[in-house]
């Protein structure tokens, strides 16, 4: 167990491991202390945000930033900055219970700004500022004293981050660089202080810098009228001569790379948290409102097609939590062998956040899908009341949309995790290549899976599940071998099974550890059950359509006989309807998002 623990200590190791090999990190093991601080985020944004929530749509700055300070005397803008400058130093998973407690302000737009603040604003100073930096930044962006941004994107610089046409030029006498150019899209730009902003130096070197709204030539353009989170400031950003001093680099010349996409790992599991709230705060008013609203002489919620909008909402929110806490506990337990005491330790801890890039780039991919998902399933309960602006749905489906194109569109970060898969793969970071070799093994033998169990089947499955998507990884290693990563359809069909196996491995571990710790589940079984036959399904079906583009629709005897035994071992056997009705039905009796 221990030595499945240390190795475990990176990602993608999921699909290697067994259901189950070691114990998952999950919210039923928060702490009293973790727990106290998720209500106080809770009542805060109840009592203080909630009821402004449409001062906030229209952009009420100074009410805004109100907030924000109060937020800062709390001590909840400082969770990451260290203990010694005043902050709160807390761990990820701590991060990411207040992202999640965010939802209950109602307001996405704040849920925006306050993230802005306490990651990509202030993160990069935090894990690679210099000891000055930090000394003179940090304590005012905890207390909102200064609001904080990130300017990476530029007019024609979008997901290709790096090809950065904003220059910076040393100074004869040394002292400063002169900036020129242009960002686009900069969250809190319009309210920020500080900017984290990258370009590239002598006009090849991609690099970071510190830049303070009041110096000379840096210009901040209109705010952008925008289809979701209005309340939210964004807007251009223009460097005209701006002379910024050299100590106000960020890391190393030319380690832009770095900062911005450790910094970008972070965002994007963090918004997997933002977005897993508002997953559940759909579910409790669709299913109130279900209840409440009568057609047929009964309430809707009682047919059949509302049960199984509420149950798929269900399924795949509870899936998300799984895997939102397995990573943040992975990570905590990565960072928690770091030499805290040395001067590196900051660099280091972003160098952890890389490790795991493929689990924070599936977060930020299932979290804002499955959002789209439910509150496009939340307006069709609502029907036409969904359509209207005073019910919760139409600003939530407006201000949702967002959340698949920022911190790297979807797809951007699906080629991330099938990039990442093939680095692992081809360096031996993890050892894939062992489990592809005993294929031929496992499929003729016995099917395994835990006797007995209540989940037996759906562990074999997913067990089989496994080997069949390392198959067809592998095929197209063989195929195309590092110029798979130009197939881009086949790169998301694999990083789509992936991320399934993820999703099925992390809530069959965390159903079945609650069984173990007190032999109770309620509709846990029934969830994970629905949960491992759709994405069986779903495996079975990318597996066949990813060996015919391989093999071009000419599949070879004995890959049609390798699909065939695979098959047989997915065969999902599950009433999944009937299990959909169960879980609707316990929803109501909950009149909320249960667990």
């Amino acid at each position: 167990m221990t030595e499945t623990l240390t190795v475990s200590k990176t990602g993608g190791l999921f699909v290697l491991e067994s259901v189950g090999a070691y114990p998952i990190f999950t919210r039923e093991q928060f702490t009293e202390e973790q727990r106290e601080i998720g209500q106080m985020v809770t009542e805060f944004c109840t009592e203080k945000i909630f009821p402004v929530k449409d001062r906030i749509e229209e952009k009420d700055t100074a009410l805004i930033i109100d907030l924000l300070k109060q937020m800062g005397e709390l001590g909840l803008l400082s969770l990451h900055i260290p203990e010694k400058l005043g902050g709160m130093e807390m761990d990820k998973t701590t991060g990411l219970l207040v992202a999640e407690a965010l939802s209950a302000s109602g307001s996405s737009a704040f849920t925006v700004t306050q993230g802005t603040q306490t990651g990509i604003g202030m993160l990069p100073i935090v894990w690679f500022g210099t000891e000055e930096q930090k000394a003179k930044y940090l304590p005012k962006l905890a207390t909102a004293e200064w609001i904080g941004a990130y300017a990476l994107t530029e007019p024609s610089a979008g997901s290709d981050a790096t090809s950065s046409k904003t220059t910076a030029i040393l100074s004869d006498d040394g002292k400063h660089y002169v900036l020129n150019g242009e960002k686009q899209f900069i969250t809190n730009g319009g309210i920020a202080d500080v900017y984290s902003l990258f370009c590239q130096i002598d006009g090849t070197k991609f690099s970071a810098f510190i830049v303070e709204r009041t110096m000379e030539g840096f210009e901040v353009g209109p705010e952008e009228h925008k289809m979701g989170s209005k309340g939210s400031s964004t807007t251009p950003l223009k460097l005209t001569n701006v002379k910024v001093p050299v100590e106000n680099l960020l890391g190393e010349v030319g380690g832009g790379a770095t900062i911005a996409f450790n910094v970008l790992n972070h965002g994007r599991l963090k918004l997997g948290a933002h977005v897993l709230g508002g997953c559940k705060e759909v579910i409790t008013n669709s299913a109130n409102y279900a209840l409440e609203r009568r057609q047929f002489g009964q309430p809707i919620a009682y047919f059949d097609a509302i049960k199984k909008k509420i149950a798929d909402m269900t399924i795949r929110t509870y899936a998300l939590d799984s895997i939102i806490y397995r990573t943040g506990g992975l990570i905590d337990a990565a960072i928690s062998d770091l030499d805290h005491d040395s001067e590196d330790y900051y660099l280091k801890m972003g160098e952890v956040m890389e490790r795991f890039a493929i689990e924070a780039s599936m977060a930020k991919v299932l979290g804002s899908e499955t959002i789209g998902f439910c509150a496009d399933t939340g307006i069709q309960i609502y029907g036409g009341y969904g359509y209207i602006e005073e019910y919760p749905m139409a600003r939530l489906y407006r201000d949702t949309r967002i959340d698949r194109i920022w911190e790297g569109t979807n797809e951007i970060n699906r080629q991330i995790i099938i990039g990442y898969f093939m680095k692992k793969a081809l360096m031996e970071e993890i050892p894939i290549r062992d489990k592809i070799r005993a294929i031929d093994d496992f499929l003729a033998s016995d099917e395994f899976g835990a006797p007995g169990s209540a989940l037996s089947r759906q562990i074999q499955i997913v067990e089989a599940g496994k080997y069949m998507v390392l198959y067809l990884f592998n095929e197209a290693l063989n195929e195309f071998g590092q110029d798979l990563k130009h197939e881009q359809q086949l790169g998301e069909l694999l990083a789509d099974s992936f991320m399934d196996l993820y999703l099925a491995d992390s809530t069959l571990a965390r159903v079945g550890q609650m069984i173990q710790s007190n032999g109770q589940h309620g509709v846990l079984v029934p969830i994970a059950q629905a949960l491992t036959a759709e994405a069986t399904l779903n495996l079975m079906n990318r597996g066949l359509t990813g060996l015919n583009d391989i093999f071009h629709g000419n599949l070879p005897h004995e890959v049609t006989n390798k699909l065939r035994l695979f098959q047989v071992r997915l065969l999902p056997k599950a009433d999944v309807a009937s299990l959909k009705r169960q879980i609707a039905e316990y929803v109501y009796s909950q009149k909320r998002y249960p667990f």
